[in-house]
């Protein structure tokens, strides 16, 4: 949405972000060159495309190597270079992508269909030998892959033809096309695999190949990376499908906030993400630029770890959870951006229901079971852990405010991102927050992942649950074939989870992008990525 703007501001803010842009160090590169495309940035109108598109970034990629990495830069990056056999569309209906056709033949057995015609970068033909190349890499125990986990219940990748696969699971596993339609289950190019295969047995490590090449069959094509600065892809004119409008597109690491607005300001960027709500009206005052919102999949928490006293006792997690209020950090740290949360799982999510159990906010009913607990007013001291970003750390404080009032101590133990996760997964904290993205758009990995006990720690279970009811539910939901049952399940499952406050889900937050005016056909998907294949710039 293009937002009105409140032009008598503009001097002042245009200022402002110009004394940003002199105090920033200098972009790596050129605007107008485009590497080995001799075009350039022209001024091609949208219809026409052409152009060098350029992103400002919080952070650079990871990998590029689709199993080498599980964070949202990395995948932002690789999705343009690197396609799936199928996968979500806005509304997160599972689609057809490089499978021409799916199907389940039984209850462990899946069939994948091939479009035939398809190339890699290198030339090389896409078929169901790359299709197995790529699953049977992802699982292999000397890749060490962060995103194994999706597909560790295969068994085996069967290669029928030339164009049809079977793929195996060692139980039955309805969601297998949702994790299938991941980042991490993209194609790369069996040679390309082949060649890092050669390298690692010279002593090179997983990825070295693929990272210098990054070779898929997608509408943009890897050309250069210079980490942490800036990272360039390229239109493929042999596309099998519908080409990319612009020429190139440019990811630039840009972590401080206000560079990335003052790069929109300057023209040296067309978009910048993430954007903070708190900038929000510095767009909406600004000439030439707008914001644009996207409803996510992903749900901010807060955890406790139940390992530790008091956490382990149900009423003081719930207690907890009861004085603090969802809305007011919505509108007061996101200034309403983002949907209060009454589960895990977001509204686009399969599994989701209105029928949920959720813990209502009751300052003096969180006083009342704290008492029965045992624990008088200000008896009771805990230890909140955040990571080191903006919004974080003010729900932290938010919190704290919320517990003093019915009479927890509450100390900020605020950490640097790393450090953070490393803590967390080794279950030093005591109440922390966090966020989770459903990317499969199935409740399967909105749920299993954060709750079953087989996933403790760096997995995602960093509450350190270890609930009978919810280990069979959970199990039982991700093998059943009956998808009505398996709403039931889901039900089940986030009814359980609120009556023990094992989380407090906060909000769905949204997605905020600073984008230029001279962008157009740009749109982002609930799962975070940049939809850029229809971009244009005028």
């Amino acid at each position: 949405m293009k937002n009105l703007k409140k032009t008598y501001l503009f001097s002042l803010v245009l200022a402002f972000a110009i004394f940003l842009a002199a105090c920033a160090s200098e972009p790596t590169g050129n605007e107008g060159d485009s590497g080995s495309d001799d075009e350039g940035t022209s001024d091609n109108g949208g219809t026409e495309g052409g152009g060098d598109l350029i992103i400002s970034l919080a952070s650079d990629a990871v990998s590029l190597d689709l199993h080498g990495s599980n964070d949202t830069y990395s995948s932002n990056v690789a999705s343009n270079i690197y396609e799936t056999l199928v996968y979500h569309d806005k509304e997160l209906e599972l689609k057809d992508g490089l499978a021409e056709s799916h199907e389940q033949l039984d209850a462990n057995t899946w069939e994948f269909k091939l479009e035939q015609g398809v190339k890699f970068h290198d030339g090389s033909e896409f078929n169901a030998d790359v299709v197995k190349a790529n699953l049977d890499r992802i699982l292999d125990p000397a890749i060490a892959s962060q995103r194994a986990f999706l597909y560790d219940m295969i068994e085996e990748v069967e290669v029928i033809d030339d164009y049809t696969v079977h793929i195996k699971t060692e139980y039955p596993f309805a969601p297998l096309p949702a994790h299938l339609a991941h980042n991490g289950g993209g194609m790369m190019s069996g040679e390309m695999i082949a060649e890092d295969y050669e390298a690692m047995e010279n002593g090179e490590e997983p990825g070295s190949v693929i990272n210098n090449k990054a070779i898929g069959t997608g509408f943009f094509k890897f050309d250069t990376w210079s980490p942490g600065s800036e990272l360039k892809l390229v239109k493929n004119d042999d596309y099998w499908g519908d080409p990319a409008k612009v020429d190139s597109v440019t990811f630039r690491v840009v972590p401080e906030d206000g560079t990335r607005i003052a790069d929109l300001s300057t023209g040296a960027a067309h978009i910048a993400d993430p954007l903070s709500p708190s900038d929000v009206a510095q767009i909406e005052a600004t000439d030439n630029m707008h914001y644009e919102s996207t409803e996510s999949v992903a749900m901010m928490y807060i955890g406790f770890n139940s390992e530790k006293e008091p956490f382990d006792d149900a009423n003081v997690r719930k207690a907890l959870s009861m004085a603090i209020n969802k809305q007011s950090i919505i509108d007061g740290i996101y200034d309403g951006h983002g949907l209060e949360a009454k589960s895990p799982l977001a509204p686009k999510v399969y599994g989701y229901s209105e029928d949920i159990d959720v813990i209502e906010y009751d300052p003096e009913e969180a006083k009342s079971l704290l008492a029965e607990a045992g624990y008088d007013e200000g008896e009771l001291s805990i230890t909140f852990n955040t990571s080191d970003h903006r919004e974080r750390q003010s729900i932290a404080e938010n919190v704290q405010q919320a517990l003093n009032e019915i009479g927890v101590n509450v100390n900020i133990n605020m950490q640097e991102w790393g450090s953070f996760l490393d803590s967390t997964a080794n279950g030093e904290q005591e109440m922390f927050v966090l966020s989770w993205s459903t990317v499969t758009g199935d409740g399967d990995y909105g749920l299993f992942p954060l709750f079953h006990e087989s996933q403790k720690g760096s997995a995602g279970n960093r509450t350190f649950t270890d609930n009978a009811d919810l280990n069979e539910l959970l199990m039982a939901a991700r093998q059943n074939e009956n998808q009505e049952e398996r709403l039931d399940q889901y039900l089940e499952v986030q009814n359980i989870i609120a009556d023990e406050a094992i989380v407090l889900p906060l909000f769905h937050e949204d997605y905020l992008l600073g984008v230029s005016d001279s962008v157009e056909g740009l749109w982002q998907h609930p799962t975070r990525r940049l939809m850029l294949q229809d971009v244009t710039l005028n």
